[in-house]
């Protein structure tokens, strides 16, 4: 995952920054804090007269009204406590439900090719349970951060006031509790950040291993997973138990700190009131405003642990946010979109490279592709010829050079218009556990069920849907492995025949098939074939000995071998970029959505 300095440093400065939908609720909570520090210093001035009037043998009548008085602010304050958590809730609801919307976007912008370098268990423990971790940090930690400016001050003013010297113990002592709190929040905040990334890792393995435990059972290799997992359990548990050590110790600092501070200014108050220094009431306004100093401050230390996790998930939100897209920047809602029905694809010399390889996967490539032509991208494993496809989907983006459609730069395309033109049928379609028909209906959400019955029969699957059980209504199971792959291939064809898309790329629609499956996705595809684009990698021989315009991949560079080898593009249905590869689930099913 890409780390940025900017992620990991003030991640609570920025959390601030990106609430903007939440600013109405923390400023609702700051002001509850205000108005529950007042209570406090009327709580303690009323109940300190109370008590001095009571020691003098004033009547019960006379201590009705303070008495009374001092109820109704023991009621508001429990209210304002009440009110503050509630709004502080809200707050972080708000922020949870921005900076997921925010990472899903920039996760699909990121594209296949990222995710793949990427565990997708870690990412979606990230954007679920991982930004739920957040709730501590705005409904304990926020509110209890502004009592633990304001309780202090004006606790601080008031006693000095009263009794200068008392308030001169209190201004002393009361700075040990944050330095302490301090000294151990550091060590918090790296067991928090090592136990984030031991649950990431630990989700993102345990996924992988779910989704390929039929192919680890066949090869006898599902014990050692086992033990792999059982490894960074153990790893994850123990760096559980080291921050509770932490957050233990520093309950301990804190609460004996205040306990020393608190009793120092309690033994001084009691030998000056014994020697009649002080008054009755002066002494009771200060023995009880003095732990309310100290007490927001010590439950700001412990909340400081209970958000830990919150702000070390925030900070790998704020890594993935700080990626800078394939796509690239979003150009102006106003940017040209150029109609792939009628403009040519030109590629001037573009060079893709990947982060983890030294030598660029596409190098210097200069390419035109005519609307209406059939291409075929041919070459050995690792040529680049997915890499090409992925160019023209905006999932890798180009080092340098430049790809012109009809005379615009496709970085001023918006990416969304552009991916809108597209179809796209990878290696493996990724199929939810849906019915049949929503399955198909990704290609065009709003289609009928006439419409998606009909995209069915164009694609060759009418007739093994008819005898599901339910039909289109039969529900699929995870990557509905039930059916063979000629079936999930026929189902996402369905998805392109629904869709009317003028540039189709295909990804070895038929690598993995049988020769009477291949042949069967081969006549479907030439259905549609009139009036697109197609681009289509294959190895398939069968592919060369049809017309259209050859195009051969090798080490990054493209290579026309002339008329005499023309081979032919099949024939395609456009699809959305919905449609993706199972190694990329999530950015399949959002783009198709967007």
């Amino acid at each position: 995952m890409t780390r940025t300095g900017g992620a990991g440093a003030g991640v609570g400065r920025r959390l601030l920054r990106e609430a903007g939908a939440a600013r109405p609720y923390l400023a609702g909570t700051v002001a509850l804090g205000l108005v529950l520090t007042g209570l406090i210093l009327a709580q303690a001035g009323l109940l300190a007269t109370a008590l001095a009037d009571a020691a003098r043998g004033v009547g019960a009548a006379a201590l009705a009204g303070p008495i009374a008085l001092l109820l109704a602010v023991l009621v508001a304050r429990a209210i304002s406590v009440y009110g503050g958590e509630v709004t502080a809730l809200r707050a972080a609801a708000a922020v949870k439900g921005q900076l997921r919307s925010r990472l899903i976007r920039n996760v699909l912008d990121l594209g296949p090719a990222w995710l793949a370098e990427n565990r997708a268990g870690a990412i979606t423990t990230l954007t679920t349970s991982g930004l739920d971790a957040l709730d501590p940090y705005f409904a304990r930690y926020l509110p209890q951060l502004v009592l633990a400016v304001a309780v202090p001050v004006a606790v601080l003013v008031r006693v000095t006031a009263a009794d200068w010297l008392s308030g001169l113990i209190i201004a002393l002592t009361l700075p040990l509790i944050p330095v302490f709190a301090v000294l151990i929040g550091l060590r918090t905040k790296a067991q928090a950040s090592r136990q984030w990334q031991l649950l990431g890792r630990l989700s993102g393995h345990f996924l992988d291993v779910v989704q390929g435990l039929p192919t680890l059972k066949i090869f006898g290799r599902a014990s050692a997973q086992e033990r792999v997992i059982s490894d960074v359990t153990s790893q994850y548990r123990a760096s559980i138990m080291a921050t509770l050590r932490v957050a233990f110790l520093s309950a301990l600092v804190l609460e004996l700190s205040a306990a020393l501070a608190t009793a120092l200014v309690a033994v001084e108050v009691g030998i000056r009131l014994l020697y009649g220094h002080l008054g009755y009431s002066t002494a009771l306004l200060v023995l009880l405003l003095t732990p309310e100093a100290f007490l927001p401050v010590r439950a700001a230390g412990a909340q400081f642990h209970a958000s830990a996790e919150g702000k070390a998930a925030a900070r790998h939100a704020f890594e993935i946010l700080d990626t800078p897209a394939a796509a690239g920047p979003r150009p102006p809602g106003g940017s040209p979109v150029p109609d792939l029905r009628t403009e040519t694809i030109t590629l001037n010399g573009v060079t893709v490279v990947y982060p983890d390889r030294a030598e660029p996967i596409l190098d210097q490539v200069s390419l035109a592709i005519r609307p209406g032509e059939l291409i075929t991208l041919t070459g050995r494993n690792g040529a680049g010829k997915t890499t090409l496809l992925n160019l023209l989907l905006r999932f890798a983006p180009a080092a340098s050079g430049q790809v012109d459609v009809g005379g615009i730069d496709l970085a001023d395309v918006p990416v969304d218009s552009w991916r809108a033109q597209l179809a796209w049928l990878p290696q493996h379609p990724w199929l939810f556990p849906w019915s049949v028909a929503e399955n198909i209906a990704l290609g065009a959400p709003l289609a009928g069920r006439a419409e998606i019955e009909r995209a069915a029969a164009l694609a060759g699957a009418a007739g093994f849907i008819e005898a599901l059980p339910d039909g289109y209504d039969t529900q699929l199971d995870e990557r509905a492995l039930r059916l063979s792959a000629g079936q999930r291939q026929k189902i996402a064809l369905a998805r392109l025949f629904l869709r009317d898309a003028p540039l189709v790329l295909l990804d070895e629609p038929t690598a993995h098939l049988d020769p009477v499956s291949a042949a069967e996705i081969d006549s479907a595809i030439g259905t549609l074939m009139a009036g697109r684009t197609v681009i289509l990698v294959t190895h398939r021989a069968s592919a060369a000995r049809q017309p259209g315009r050859m195009v051969v991949v090798c080490d990054g560079r493209v290579t026309e071998p002339g008329p005499g080898h023309a081979m032919a593009l099949i024939p395609v249905v456009p699809v959305d970029p919905a449609i993706t590869e199972s190694a990329a689930p999530a950015p399949t099913a959002s783009i198709e959505a967007r």
